[in-house]
Parts: C-alpha cells; sequence; structure tokens
C-alpha cells in the first residue's frame, strides 16, 4: 500500500495571484494618480502628497475593525455616532477642568463602553440584527451628544493636542504613522493569528463555528468593543484637526468607512477580505478626492465615481465566481458533444 501525503498548503498559482482584487485597486489607484497629474500641475509635489493624508486617514481608523465586522457578515452603521459622542465628552470634560490627557482616555474610554453595548446588544438578543441594533445606537449615540452640547461648540483645546492632527516626525505627518501601526498591527492579528482564522471561518459558516466549539459570542463582543475603540482614535484625531467639536462632527463617516472597506475587496456577505486591499482603498479614494478637490470638481461627480468604483468592486468577484461555475458545464457539455459524434 503506497503512503498517502497530505497537502495542508495550496500550491502557488501565479495566474491566481494576479487576479487577485488587489491587484485591479493599486491599476486603478495608479490610473486616478495619472488623471489627477494631469488635471493639476500641483499635484505631484511630494510634501502636498504626504500632508493631504491629514485630510482623510483619521477615518481610516475605523476602516480595520469595520473589515473584521464585515467579514464576520455583520455591519456596525453607528460608527459615525460613537466618534461624535467620544469627541463631545472629551471636550465637554477638559471645558469643566479635567486635565487634556485624562480627558482624551476619557474619549477612548466613552468609544469603546460604545462599541461593548454594540456587541453585547447583539450577542444576547441574537434574533436583532446588527443592522438594527447599530441603527437604534447610531440615532441613541448621536441623541446624547445633543443632549450634552446642543447646538453649541466645545473647544479651546491646549497647543500641544493639534499636533495629533496636524504634527510631523521627520517629515512624516505623525497621523499617517499611526495609520501605519494600526495597519500592521490589525493586518496581523487578521492574518497571522487563530484569532483572524476563527473570524473568517464564523463569516464563512457561523452555526458550524458553534458546534465546534469557537467561542462566537466573545468574538463578536471583542470585535465591535474594538469598533468603539478606533471610534475613539479617530474622534482624538479629528477633534485635534478641526481645533473644536460639535455633535454633528463625523456625519456620514459610517458610510465612508463602509465604502472604503468594500472597496478593497471585503465582502459584505462574509467570510473574505484583507487588510491590504482596505488600505489600498483608503488611499485611492483619499487622492482620488485630494486631486479633484485641486480642480474644483464638484463633489456630487465625486460620488459618482465612487459608486461606480463600489460597483465594480461587487461585479467582478461575482463574475468569476460564474465564469467558474460555468466552466464544468461547458466541460460536460463537450463531453457530450464528443460521445454524440462517436454514437
Amino acid at each position: 500500500m503506497e503512503p498517502k501525503t497530505i497537502i495542508s498548503r495550496k500550491e502557488f498559482n501565479l495566474k491566481q495571484f494576479f487576479f487577485q482584487w488587489e491587484w485591479m485597486l493599486v491599476l486603478i489607484f495608479i490610473l486616478v494618480n495619472t488623471i489627477n497629474a494631469c488635471l493639476s500641475p500641483y499635484y505631484l509635489d511630494g510634501r502636498g502628497l504626504l500632508s493631504a493624508t491629514m485630510t482623510f486617514l483619521d477615518k481610516a481608523f475605523i476602516v480595520f475593525p469595520m473589515a473584521f465586522i464585515l467579514i464576520l457578515g455583520d455591519i456596525d452603521i453607528s460608527v459615525a455616532s460613537t466618534v461624535a459622542l467620544s469627541s463631545v465628552i472629551m471636550a465637554v470634560g477638559y471645558n469643566a477642568g479635567v486635565p487634556m490627557e485624562l480627558a482624551m482616555v476619557i474619549g477612548l474610554a466613552v468609544g469603546t463602553l460604545c462599541g461593548f453595548l454594540n456587541g453585547l446588544i447583539i450577542v444576547k438578543f441574537k434574533e436583532l440584527s446588527a443592522v438594527i441594533v447599530t441603527l437604534a445606537t447610531m440615532i441613541t449615540y448621536r441623541g446624547i451628544a445633543y443632549i450634552i452640547l446642543q447646538d453649541q461648540a466645545a473647544g479651546k483645546f491646549p497647543e500641544w493636542y493639534t499636533y495629533l492632527g496636524w504634527g510631523y516626525i521627520g517629515g512624516v505627518p505623525f497621523i499617517l504613522v499611526a495609520f501605519i501601526v494600526f495597519a500592521i498591527a490589525f493586518g496581523l492579528l487578521l492574518h497571522k493569528t487563530t484569532f483572524g482564522r476563527r473570524v473568517y471561518a464564523m463569516g464563512t459558516n457561523i452555526t458550524a463555528c458553534r458546534f465546534s466549539g469557537v467561542r462566537v459570542d466573545q468574538i463578536k463582543l471583542i470585535i465591535f468593543t474594538l469598533a468603539g475603540l478606533m471610534a475613539g482614535v479617530t474622534a482624538l484625531f479629528l477633534t485635534s484637526r478641526m481645533g473644536s467639536t460639535r455633535p454633528n462632527i463625523a456625519l456620514g463617516y459610517e458610510l465612508d468607512v463602509i465604502a472604503m472597506a468594500v472597496l478593497g475587496g471585503v465582502s459584505t456577505a462574509g467570510g473574505k477580505g484583507r487588510i491590504i486591499g482596505a488600505v489600498l482603498a483608503i488611499f485611492l479614494i483619499g487622492y482620488l478626492r485630494y486631486g479633484l478637490g485641486l480642480v474644483n470638481i464638484p463633489a456630487q461627480v465625486l460620488l459618482i465615481i465612487i459608486g461606480l468604483l463600489l460597483v465594480l468592486a461587487v461585479m467582478i468577484p461575482n463574475l468569476k465566481l460564474n465564469l467558474r461555475g460555468k466552466q464544468p458545464q461547458m466541460q460536460q457539455w463537450e463531453e457530450r458533444r464528443k460521445i454524440d459524434k462517436t454514437i
């Protein structure tokens, strides 16, 4: 009897490697930068490109936990309201006499608590979908922010606090350095740990995971809590960049974050997505807005372009699956035709 060998890893396929969605994003990114350079002679300024990251990377911190949530097959549309509530409570605390360092910690704690409450409700009341729960908390968190500040603004932060949003480290924006650190951390967590593998498994078949002994509820709770924490981080950077805060801060951020994750190849059906794709989508949309802003192209045109890119992101994977599904059928038809000819 011949010995059998079990292959634990798939063999490297060059064709499949270059047909991944991330390479399509690279091509689109190159195309966007080429068009922007043609539209404006000021676009390819190195310092300007670095400085532009400070205008769109604040919301990018939420994209990482959002990718985890989408891979689970869930969604969180309360992240923008969490940003607002964290920012408002931090500012009100500082204006009431709390040291700025402690106020920042309180802002992070508020965001973490909001995410924890989202996750707790979702795991305790399984009959409620994540979109319903986070829709309710989205309204609630924003409403609390309005109750605290009403239509007023809060600010007058110390000068050193503006460094978060506008500071540099050796010519590189501080926010960009922080973003790279978080991108590496979340990338390793998703792709190189048991926790990440379980997230993918839950997105593929959560029932099988539950019967296999995976602590499904605990993982969901951790991920939604992480989303709240990163919303608090966004609140710190966004408030620092603006210099003050209002209850309507970060309006529409939840749609931008979801769009970045989906454009990056994260499937809303669950079980699919990579951090590198989300990172590419963040810079693609960010520099698209920056370039079009240099030539005063209306925001409505930008929305149309992003919408078309999202449609493309959804269509191409489905087309590939359909083609793969049709290949065995074509082979069967060819075999039947050969049999019919011989008969």
